[in-house]
């Protein structure tokens, strides 16, 4: 099991420096950051660009993997964000990932003065989505004519350090979702199931609800003809999973779960000092470190 952590866009450099420093000397996996304009309760306080954050990450760090969780079409058009996720792989040497999802409701679906969209329409969006900035990022030149995106002759030299291109982790839970991560992703990402009830599911039900998604998943690599072992499978914690960090013994439980449901990836919230993702980062470092020890 590879283990990630996630940090909020919030705080001022010097701060952030260093964050991303201790979280690849604790030895994680990979960190990511969200992508938004602005967040849920966070929405008047510190909020910096995802983009600019991971470029100053990769500037600092020289192992860990980088990436969104996730960018989505809300306010973004493929053409000037190839630009950016080019420029990021650059930084990194190739180790960026890019987190990608549909989105929702909230304040990235309006603040540029839009209507939200459908759910039909925002899942129509996400398949073009993915299918432009496939091809602008394994092309050095792209045309393209859809319902909601177009690209004319649109260059993206010097193209991505890895080959073809740079790699996309597909958030999605629902059939269609999925179908589109089993043909464009190198990893499936899940916050586990969209009922917001206002609690996080324990391990035990979690890995269930997981698992269940999991069976879907393998479905739609078989309609596609892929290899279901060749997608990789990220939980994010948080937002509706327990990270199960309150001792050692929880975390080896909870990362024992989902690993025997098929999960290869279990990403956590870096330790905030209040809600959401209220932490004791003395207890957070302990029990990571002992656990990404091991290995």
């Amino acid at each position: 099991m590879r283990i990630g952590v996630l940090l909020l866009p919030e705080s001022r450099w010097p701060t952030a420096r260093e964050l991303w420093r201790r979280v690849e000397e604790l030895g994680f996996d990979h960190a990511w950051t969200y992508d938004h304009l602005a967040w849920r309760s966070l929405r008047d306080g510190p909020w910096f660009g995802a983009v600019p954050f991971l470029a100053a990450a990769a500037v600092v760090t020289r192992r860990i993997r980088l990436g969104t969780l996730v960018a989505s079409p809300n306010f973004r058009h493929p053409v000037p964000f190839a630009r950016e996720l080019v420029t990021l792989d650059d930084l990194s040497g190739g180790r960026f990932t890019l987190g990608i999802g549909a989105g929702a409701q909230g304040w990235d679906a309006v603040m540029l003065g839009q209507d939200p969209w459908t759910a039909a329409e925002r899942a129509e969006r996400f398949a073009e989505f993915l299918d432009l900035l496939d091809q602008l990022l394994s092309s050095p030149e792209t045309s393209y004519e859809g319902r909601y995106y177009r690209a004319v002759g649109a260059r993206t030299y010097p193209g991505c350090v890895q080959q073809p291109r740079i790699p996309f982790a597909v958030a999605a839970t629902g059939r269609r979702g999925m179908q589109l991560a089993a043909t464009y992703g190198e990893t499936w990402v899940t916050t586990g199931d969209l009922v917001e009830d206002g609690r996080r599911r324990a391990a035990v039900e979690g890995a269930r609800v997981v698992g269940d998604q999991v069976l879907l998943l393998e479905e739609a690599c078989a309609a596609v003809g892929r290899d279901p072992s060749s997608l990789a499978r990220l939980v994010l914690s948080g937002p509706r999973l327990d990270d199960g960090l309150s001792s050692l013994d929880a975390f080896d439980d909870t990362i024992g779960r989902y690993a025997a449901v098929g999960v290869t990836d279990f990403v956590v919230h870096w330790p905030r000092p209040e809600e959401p993702y209220r932490g004791d980062r003395r207890v957070f470092e302990s029990v990571v470190s002992e656990v990404l020890s091991r290995r």
